[in-house]
Parts: structure tokens; C-alpha cells; sequence
């Protein structure tokens, strides 16, 4: 692609916007600990929310869901849809339990909820796991898609797009983070998020106008679908096709078993970042940096409404259009970028560019952020240097933010694919998310349960890798291993519980006192705090739950029937979607009412 002055404008444009955010938000991040990664808990619901949905929004998310599309049609996407689930519990049963723990990170939490050497090695280790390790492992294969995106559009090698990403992007977005910590990370999502709306749906349309606008793509893609024979699957069905007789060999098909492992194990089974089981990660991180709890249930709300109903289509349509335009692709994620490299004007690829370089870098942002704030408060501050001043650690703050940098870029070199990536972290996250779960609402969990979890889902993970017993295409070895690694965590994990000892009672009646979480898991507690208020809230969060859940997936059904049709069936799901919003918003604002969000 050959690039004009405007299209290097719009580019240099976008960069001197984050930067000049990074440097105004460089003193207010400045003042404390708190203030550089919590943005001093003042943040309301829209910016926290907008944030979590502009971090999930990454280079390589368009590319992967015109991969999901291609081979799987729309069904595909169940593979991240199903997590829905796990994101509408953590809005009714953890977005308050969070925010009242009052918390720096999640890995705090391992000291806040047990006691001894066994709470202070989780912590420690969680820090160096997660911050270090698994975020660079993150950084690595976000960058990796990068790579091939600036190959394409600049028409580089992709040892110099890599160059290009290792060298200037991930450093140049390492600046502004370090600079304004979370206020710069908050706001610069803001921008950067209407950016990649923008241009996603203008990519969008320019595909569907190549294939002749709607009416024509949809009647092509039923032609192919004709000519492909008898048992080709309909790419814009929103479910796995099930009529086939079933057998035991039918239930390792892929659309059957990635349904059932999404559907039945994934939402909750799995910990991975911005969808763990219970809230967690750089979602918890939004969650305290909210005004007060009110503000927290809104913006996790606010994020799981736009991450699942508002950003799909226009990804999938693309992809639809792909299907049409560039049947037999070897590589389907590349259809994406064949129709912008090809099919959007040419006045649009500087901002095409910009807001590519929009969805790296509001991820690395993020994972820049939240990595560096376990290696500071959770291991250094913890472990190695305990009585310093703000300003001190704030500076570690920065050295830990610049450290990362470095690693994600080594790592990001050494990764043979996004995929390897992603699976890998998927695996060693099975069966670990039941404990995550529980730990809120049972008091017998301990920091055993924990680790012997964690332990059990990495081995496992190891083992099987090495051993290869599954045979199959690489989705349903994947199933069969996660699988494989769930139940054996979840029997490893609740036999241990068992056979341990609970935390001391001083230990839980603090953490009750703080928490308050429904009495009936800690009723053995409750007695020990006759003081404290009762929390019976559990059923009606629940029902809360299911009424978001049924909000979202009717809205999201709902926009995509009145795009691909029927219309009428569209326009019916909308209509009950408003009605579970209403419900909804008479829950809250009942709740709000009686001070219980407050």
C-alpha cells in the first residue's frame, strides 16, 4: 500500500493524541501508589467500562473472528460468546464483593483471604505468573498479529514489521503508560475505542458494497453453500448444525464438542484474561478503581452489553464477505486484511492504520499497567522493599512498566503462532475456575485450594502436551485436553480442600466483616460476627444474572437478524431484550434505593 501525506498525518496524528494524554495525566498519576494504578478509586462506570471493552478489543481480534467465520461460520464465535456467562456473574456476584475488599490488585487477595506462608507464597508466585510470565505471553501473541498486519499494510518483511512493533509501538505505548498510569490508560482507551468502532464498521460496509451490497452476499453465500453439497454447514446460522444422527463419533465433530465445551465447561472452568471466573485481572483493577460499588456493577455491566451486543457485526460481516470474495484462502484470518488492503479507499488507510495501531496499543496499554502492578505491589512492595515512599514506588512503577516492554518484546519474537499462545494459556487455566468461584462464597476454601489447583491445571497441561494421548483436528484435541484438565484439577483441588484445614477464624471473621458475602457458605463465621448485617442476596443475583445474560444474547440475536434477516424476528428479539433491561433496571434501582450499592 502506498501511503500519501494524509495518510502519515492521520497516523502521526493518532500517536501525538496518546502521548499528549500520557503527559497530561503524568501528575495526577503521580501522587501515589493508588492514584498510578487505581486512578485514586474515582472513576466512574462509562470510562471503567468503555476501558475493559477497548482492551478486549485487539489487533488481532477482527483477524481471529474472520478465522472463526471462515472455517465455522458465525457459530464459530460461541468459542468467546459462551463467556458471557462468566462475564454476568462477575457483574451480579463479584463486582460489589470486589470493590468492597478495597484491594490495590486481585493477587492481593490471596493475603486478604488467607493466612501464613502458604497465602504469601500464592501472592508472590501469582505476581511473577501472571504479571510476568502469562502477560508477556499475552503481549507476545497480541504482537505477533500486529506483526502481520503492519507486513501487509506497509508491505514490509515481517522480521521489519516485527522490527517496527518491538521497537517503536510497544515502547511508544510503554511511554505513555508509565507516564499517566491509569488515568493516561482510561482515557486513551476512550479515544482509541471510538476509533476502532469507527473503522471497523467502515471496513464493514466497503466489504458487503464488494460483494454487492447485502441481498447479494447473502444469496452468494447460500449458492456456495448449494455447491459445496449436502453436508456443508450454513455460515450465517447462529448455532452448530445438530441434526446429524448422534453417535459417539458425532459428538467429536467440531461444531458439536466446541459447543458443549463452551457452553458446558469453558465460562467457568477456565481462567483467562478479562473473562476469569469471579472477576479478576485488569477487570478487577477497573472494578476498584470505581467510585464506589455502585459505579462497579455498572461498568462491568457496561462492558459485558458492548463487548458482546454492540461490537460483533461488523466484524462478522467482513468476515461473511471474506467468505464470498476469497473462497480457499489457506490463511482465513488474512481475508480481513486482503479486504482492507483492497476494497477500502485509499483516502481511508492512513486512519485504517491508526486505528490498527488504536487496538494494539490500547492492549498493551492495559496489560502494561495491570502486569506492572503485581511486580510492584504484590512483589516488590510485599518481598523486597516494604517501607518506601509513594513517590519511590511509583518510580518502580515506571522501571516495571519499561521491564515489561522488554520481556513481551524477547517474547514476542520467540512465539510460533497466536494460536499456540492462546491455547496454551487457555490449558493451563482448566479447572482452576471453580475455586475462583467458591473462594467468595465458601469459607472452607483455603490457600491450599488455590494452589493445589493452579499446580494440578499446569502439570496436567505439561503432561498431556508431552504425552499427546488425543488424536483428532487440533480444536477437538484442545477439547479433549481441557477436559482431561478440569476434571482432574477440580478432583485434585476439592480433595485438598477437604483434607486441609480452613484459614484461621480471625482471618475469616475480617474478611467477612470487609465483604459481607452471601451467609450461607459462611454460616460457621456468621455466628462469630452476631454484628454484622446478614447478606441473603445470593437468589436474587442470580436471577439477575440470568436476566442479563438473556439481555445481552437477545440483543446481540437481535442485531444480527436485522442485518441478515428476518427483520420481523429481529425487531421481536430487540423488543424482549428491552424488557430484561427494564427488569434489570428496577432491580438496581431498587437496590440503589436501600443502600445496598453505596
Amino acid at each position: 500500500m502506498n501511503f500519501t501525506f494524509l495518510d502519515w498525518f492521520a497516523i502521526v496524528s493518532y500517536l501525538l493524541i496518546t502521548l499528549f494524554l500520557g503527559l497530561y495525566f503524568r501528575s495526577r498519576s503521580g501522587k501515589s501508589v493508588d492514584d498510578y494504578f487505581v486512578s485514586g478509586r474515582n472513576v466512574s462506570w462509562w470510562l471503567a467500562g468503555t476501558s475493559m471493552v477497548a482492551t478486549t478489543f485487539a489487533a488481532d481480534t477482527p483477524l481471529v473472528v474472520t478465522g472463526l467465520v471462515y472455517t465455522q461460520g458465525i457459530a464459530g464465535n460461541w468459542l468467546w460468546w459462551s463467556f458471557l456467562l462468566s462475564g454476568m456473574m462477575t457483574v451480579f456476584l463479584f463486582a460489589r464483593l470486589w470493590r468492597r475488599s478495597g484491594l490495590l490488585t486481585d493477587v492481593q487477595f490471596a493475603e486478604f483471604r488467607y493466612s501464613g506462608k502458604p497465602a504469601a507464597f500464592l501472592r508472590g508466585f501469582r505476581a511473577v505468573y501472571l504479571g510476568l510470565l502469562m502477560n508477556c505471553l499475552i503481549l507476545g501473541w497480541v504482537t505477533k498479529a500486529m506483526t502481520s498486519i503492519v507486513a501487509t499494510m506497509l508491505g514490509v518483511s515481517d522480521q521489519n514489521a516485527l522490527a517496527i512493533c518491538v521497537l517503536f509501538l510497544i515502547p511508544f505505548t510503554g511511554v505513555y503508560v508509565a507516564l499517566g498510569g491509569l488515568w493516561g490508560v482510561l482515557w486513551t482507551d476512550l479515544f482509541q475505542f471510538a476509533l476502532k468502532m469507527a473503522i471497523v464498521i467502515a471496513v464493514a460496509f466497503f466489504a458487503v458494497r464488494a460483494c454487492g451490497g447485502m441481498s447479494a452476499m447473502l444469496a452468494k453465500l447460500a449458492a456456495m453453500r448449494v455447491a459445496a453439497g449436502p453436508n456443508a454447514g450454513d455460515a450465517t446460522a447462529f448455532f452448530p448444525d445438530f441434526s446429524r444422527p448422534f453417535t459417539s463419533e458425532a459428538l467429536w465433530t467440531l461444531p458439536v464438542i466446541t459447543f458443549v465445551v463452551n457452553l458446558g465447561l469453558q465460562w467457568w472452568a477456565f481462567w483467562y484474561p478479562g473473562a476469569e471466573p469471579g472477576g479478576g485481572g485488569y477487570i478487577a483493577q477497573r472494578i476498584f478503581s470505581a467510585r464506589d460499588e455502585r459505579n462497579g456493577v455498572l461498568s462491568v455491566l457496561w462492558f459485558n452489553i458492548a463487548h458482546y451486543a454492540l461490537r460483533p457485526w461488523p466484524w462478522i460481516l467482513t468476515a461473511l464477505a471474506a467468505v464470498v470474495l476469497y473462497p480457499g484462502l489457506e490463511h482465513p484470518e488474512r481475508g480481513y486484511m486482503l479486504i482492507v488492503s483492497q476494497h477500502v479507499p485509499p483516502v481511508l488507510r492512513g486512519i485504517v492504520v491508526a486505528g490498527f495501531m488504536a487496538a494494539f496499543m490500547s492492549t498493551v496499554a492495559t496489560q502494561l499497567n495491570w502486569g506492572a502492578s503485581y511486580l510492584v505491589s504484590d512483589l516488590y512492595r510485599r518481598f523486597i522493599k516494604r517501607e518506601a515512599t509513594d513517590s519511590h514506588y511509583v518510580m518502580m512503577s515506571r522501571l516495571a512498566t519499561v521491564l515489561l516492554v522488554i520481556a513481551s518484546a524477547w517474547v514476542s519474537a520467540q512465539l510460533a503462532s497466536i494460536r499456540s499462545g492462546w491455547e496454551f494459556v487457555l490449558e493451563v487455566g482448566a479447572g482452576t475456575g471453580g475455586v475462583y468461584l467458591l473462594r467468595w462464597y465458601w469459607w472452607q476454601i483455603n490457600a491450599w485450594s488455590e494452589i493445589s489447583a493452579m499446580a494440578t491445571a499446569l502439570i496436567s497441561t505439561i503432561v498431556l502436551r508431552w504425552v499427546a494421548p488425543f488424536s483428532g483436528s487440533s480444536p477437538v484435541v484442545f477439547a479433549k485436553t481441557a477436559l482431561t484438565t478440569t476434571a482432574l484439577t477440580t478432583l485434585v483441588w476439592v480433595a485438598v480442600t477437604m483434607l486441609t484445614q480452613p484459614e484461621p477464624e480471625e482471618v475469616l471473621v475480617s474478611f467477612y466483616r470487609k465483604v459481607r458475602p452471601h451467609v450461607t457458605g459462611w454460616a460457621p463465621v456468621a455466628r462469630l460476627a452476631p454484628d454484622v448485617p446478614e447478606t441473603h442476596d445470593l437468589g436474587r443475583n442470580l436471577r439477575a444474572w440470568v436476566l442479563g445474560c438473556a439481555m445481552v444474547y437477545l440483543a446481540l440475536f437481535g442485531g444480527g437478524k436485522l442485518l441478515l434477516g428476518p427483520r420481523w424476528l429481529g425487531t421481536v428479539l430487540f423488543v424482549a431484550a428491552g424488557g430484561c433491561a427494564w427488569m434489570l433496571s428496577q432491580d438496581l434501582a431498587n437496590r440503589t434505593g436501600a443502600g445496598e450499592s453505596r
